[in-house]
């Protein structure tokens, strides 16, 4: 994974614009502070669906990333996080579109 992602992650984490795990997402998503909802490639598909219907379909992004390569960017091992702060979001994903980590 490549640095520059890893590091907006983390800054995302210490900024406290980032939920990590289905409970926080679903919570961030429902509370409309969520802007950007990334999937890693080993979440489920049931997973998926589920915040595909929570979001309407709406700023979900599938990465080619495991829960595993989250887990070395965070220190938290999750498959969906959402990024709550606009800013952010954007970033990373354009960061993510750059660096060909889409699904």
């Amino acid at each position: 994974m490549q640095s520059r992602f890893k590091s907006l992650l983390g800054l995302c984490l210490k900024a406290g614009k980032l939920a990590v795990g289905h409970d926080a997402v679903k919570t961030s998503v429902k509370q409309r502070k969520s802007e950007l909802i990334i999937l890693t490639s080993d979440a489920s598909e049931r997973l998926f669906d589920e915040m595909s219907t929570l979001t309407g379909g709406k700023n979900i992004l599938r990465l080619n990333l495991t829960m595993e390569d989250i887990s070395a960017a965070i220190g938290k091992r999750s498959g969906v996080l959402s990024i709550n702060d606009e800013g952010f979001a954007r970033v990373i994903s354009d960061e993510t579109t750059k660096e060909g980590f889409i699904i």
